[in-house]
């Protein structure tokens, strides 16, 4: 099947209590890992990328790539553009095939991010794709995005309602105390914030930061009402130190498939793990239905 847009895929999750895992990915195997990973466990997938990574690959190459994946599966997939507050690149990205981008304004006013949004609301609903938005400040580092400690901020819920009922926005990615990239200790999650959120909007919730989060607190925050878990420096760690292992032990090692197949694999066996954690399991069928 052809790629399609994450909404119907984020409204089923939400309606059925589980998460869609969306993977950030960098190259062709590992586009290759996550989708192998949704067909063996019959997962709907959302396959993501950052800004960075359409600058280095192109959006065409990318999109191509998703298709090809997309038309070889039996599983529902979406391509999503991840942290973009540019909106010329959102639509270089629309125009190539995307079926979902993220606007993100979350670092200027309510009234700018309303307003940001709503501009790519309009563009994407002309071709009937997915927009996310982000609301408050997710700590950490996400591509060149950086947000100190200090300057994250969690979202407001009744905020969170004014802001999806203004923009029109079909997913919302709102601050919760998660934060992108490794966590150096415990990451302080406000659970209750995620559950009185999810209860004065009508849209799917997005989890950011899913990395290193430990077990029982994803299965919690799913529960209490996400419905998209956005994960990206733990499968580079995941696939790089792959790499690092079969140099060390072969440092002359200079075919790229004899590092990069191991590295798909490893990927692979985590991107599993994180749909397992998400309870997407067999739900693929959910969208047929």
């Amino acid at each position: 099947m052809t790629i399609i847009s994450s909404t119907p895929l984020l409204e089923a999750a939400r309606s059925g209590g589980y998460c869609i895992g969306a993977f950030n990915v960098h190259t062709l195997e590992m586009l290759q890992a996550v989708v192998e990973a949704a067909e063996e466990t019959q997962s709907p997938l959302i396959i993501q990328s950052t800004v960075g990574t359409v600058k280095h690959l192109g959006p065409d190459y990318i999109a191509k790539a998703a298709k090809v994946a997309s038309e070889r599966s039996s599983i529902p997939i979406a391509l999503h553009l991840d942290h973009c507050s540019d909106f010329n690149i959102i639509m270089q990205c629309i125009r190539a095939g995307y079926s979902s981008v993220m606007i993100d304004a979350s670092h200027e006013a309510f009234d700018v991010n309303v307003a940001m949004t709503k501009k790519v609301v309009e563009a994407a609903n002309a071709v009937g794709i997915n927009v996310e938005a982000e609301l408050g400040r997710v700590g950490g580092v996400e591509d060149d995005i950086v947000v100190d400690e200090q300057h994250a901020l969690l979202a407001d819920p009744d905020e969170c309602a004014r802001f999806v009922e203004l923009t029109g926005v079909h997913t919302l990615a709102p601050a919760i105390g998660t934060a992108h990239g490794i966590y150096k200790g415990e990451p302080n999650i406000d659970f209750e914030r995620i559950r009185n959120i999810a209860s004065k909007v009508s849209v799917p919730l997005v989890l950011h930061g899913g990395s290193g989060i430990p077990d029982e607190q994803v299965r919690r925050c799913v529960a209490e009402g996400m419905s998209k878990m956005n994960v990206a420096t733990e499968l580079r760690i995941v696939f790089s130190n792959a790499i690092k292992e079969v140099f060390d032990q072969n440092p002359e090692e200079n075919d790229p498939r004899k590092y990069m197949v191991p590295a798909k694999q490893a990927l692979k066996k985590a991107a599993i793990e994180k749909m397992r954690l998400c309870g997407s399991f067999g739900k693929a069928k959910d969208y047929y239905q």
